[in-house]
C-alpha cells in the first residue's frame, strides 16, 4: 500500500520502521553467495508477504516456514511455488487446509515421527522432508531412524523430497573455526540420514552459519534474519546491515536517565536488552526503556530515536505494520500479514 511520504518524525510511536535500501542490499548481497534455490528464505523472521516479493525478485522461488498460517498465507498471496513448513504439526484443520492449496502450491511438511507421519498422510499431504536431530534439543528424529520412517511414507504414497536439519544450537557460537567444525559434525548426521532416506533435498542451516556449507552435502539454506538483522546477529560481522528498528519518542528525561516510549510488548526480548546508538540501556519495562547518555547532553523530551531489536524475530511478529523508509522519508507501509498460527 503505497501512503504520501513524509518523515518519520511524524510516525506515532512505537512503530515498526524497515530501511528499503538496506533491506534490498541485504538480499542483494545473500543472493550474490546462495543465489536461486540454494537459500529458501525462512518467513519466521519476517512474516511479511510483501519482503517475501522483495526476495522473489532476487531469485529465490522457495521459502520456509514456521507456520500454517505463513503457509497458507505466502500460497493466498501468490508466493507458493515451493513452500516448506519446517515445524511439525499434528492439526489436523491446518494439515488439511495447507492439502486444500496443492492443486495451486508446491506445499512440503516436516515430519520426525509416526505421528506426525500418520497425521500428514490423513490430511492428504502430498511431500514431505524427514526431520533429523543434528544436535539441537528440539524436532527431529535420530538420523538413524530417518530411513525406516521415509519408507513408511512412500509406502502410504507419499513423495519424500529428502531430509532436513537445523543446527540451531551452533548459531551464535562466536568463534568461525570452531562454529565451521561444529556445523561439519552436524551436517555429518544430515548427510548420513540423506544416505537412507533418498531425495534430493538436504535443507539446513540459517543466517548464523550461512557462509559455513561449501563443504557440505546441503542444497540449501533455511536464512530468514540476514534481511533485517539484529543486535545478537551483528556480533558475527557478516556482511549485511541492520535495516529495522523500532521508533520511539522520548517520553521523560533528565540529566541521570532518559525513557522512551518502546518497551516489552514492542521487542523481542528473549536474546537480552535492545540498544540505542550512543546511548546506555539500562532496562525495559512495559511501555519504556530507561537509558543513559554516558557522553554529551541526555535527549530533550519529544525527540524520535531508534531502538535495536536484540532478536528481530518475535519482534516483528508483535507489529501489524512496518513503515517503509528511504532517505529517512516514509513512503510505504507494509502488513505485518503472517502473524499468528
Amino acid at each position: 500500500m503505497g501512503v504520501e511520504s513524509h518523515g518519520i518524525d511524524q510516525l506515532q510511536t512505537p512503530a515498526l520502521v524497515f530501511d528499503l535500501d538496506i533491506l534490498r542490499s541485504n538480499i542483494s548481497t545473500m543472493a550474490s553467495v546462495l543465489p536461486g534455490s540454494h537459500l529458501r528464505p525462512h518467513m519466521k523472521a519476517t512474516k511479511c508477504t510483501s519482503l517475501a516479493r522483495e526476495q522473489l525478485r532476487a531469485g529465490h522461488l522457495s521459502f520456509t516456514c514456521a507456520t500454517p498460517r505463513e503457509m497458507i498465507g505466502m500460497a493466498e498471496a501468490g508466493l507458493g511455488a515451493d513452500l516448506l513448513l519446517a515445524n511439525e504439526t499434528l492439526d489436523a484443520a491446518r494439515l488439511s487446509a495447507m492439502a486444500k492449496l496443492q492443486d495451486s502450491s508446491m506445499i512440503t511438511v516436516a515430519i520426525d515421527s509416526d505421528e506426525t507421519l500418520q497425521a500428514v498422510a490423513k490430511a492428504g499431504i502430498r511431500n514431505v522432508l524427514i526431520d533429523v536431530n543434528v544436535g539441537l534439543p528440539r524436532c527431529g528424529c535420530t538420523s538413524s531412524d530417518a530411513g525406516r520412517l521415509a519408507d513408511k511414507a512412500r509406502k502410504l504414497g507419499i513423495h519424500v523430497r529428502g531430509v532436513m536439519g537445523y543446527e540451531g544450537h551452533l548459531m551464535m557460537v562466536l568463534d568461525k573455526s570452531e562454529r565451521l567444525a561444529k556445523v561439519a559434525e552436524s551436517m555429518q548426521l544430515l548427510s548420513d540420514a540423506a544416505q537412507d532416506v533418498g531425495g534430493t533435498i538436504i535443507s539446513a542451516g540459517g543466517t548464523g552459519t550461512y557462509d559455513l556449507h561449501a563443504d557440505t552435502a546441503v542444497t540449501e539454506i533455511q536464512a530468514g534474519s540476514y534481511s533485517l538483522m539484529d543486535t545478537q546477529y551483528a556480533q558475527h560481522g557478516f556482511p549485511f546491515r541492520q535495516a529495522a528498528w523500532i521508533v520511539g519518542t522520548v517520553i521523560s528525561s533528565n540529566s541521570s536517565w532518559s525513557v522512551v516510549d518502546v518497551g516489552l510488548k514492542s521487542l523481542g526480548m528473549d536474546h537480552g536488552n535492545p540498544t540505542i546508538d550512543s546511548h546506555s540501556v539500562w532496562f525495559c519495562s512495559d511501555e519504556h526503556t530507561t537509558f543513559s547518555t554516558p557522553d554529551g547532553p541526555p535527549p530533550s523530551v519529544g525527540s524520535q530515536i531508534r531502538v535495536t531489536p536484540a532478536h528481530i524475530d518475535p519482534t516483528i511478529a508483535m507489529h501489524a505494520n512496518a513503515w517503509i523508509i528511504s532517505d529517512n522519508k516514509i513512503f510505504d507501509q507494509w502488513a505485518i500479514d503472517l502473524r499468528g498460527w
